[in-house]
């Protein structure tokens, strides 16, 4: 596989080899596909979780557990005051 980098992006993943911490360019770059991997897991549990409260919600909606969304500014704002006042248990 060939990849093409940018001149700032090469001239990185040498400052890091002649650094010492890194072997190889190809020692830089598994290790910045490994960091992404890294990412994109947090990512997709991430989106897991987002998906589960979503459909917490929707379940909540249908059964007609709702709240004014007026309601549901004042509460905030009560919070945040609680909050800034050092009260918020």
């Amino acid at each position: 596989m060939n990849i093409a980098l940018t001149p700032e992006q090469e001239e990185f993943v040498n400052n890091l080899v002649e650094s010492g911490k890194y072997l190889s360019a190809s020692d830089v770059i598994r290790e910045g596909i490994r960091l992404l991997e890294d990412r994109y897991i947090v990512y997709q549990a991430r989106l897991a979780e987002l998906q589960k409260e979503i459909d917490i919600g929707m379940e909540q909606l249908e059964r007609g557990e709702k709240i004014d969304g007026r309601e549901l500014i004042k509460r905030l704002h009560e919070k945040n005051r609680q909050s800034a006042e050092g009260k918020l248990e």
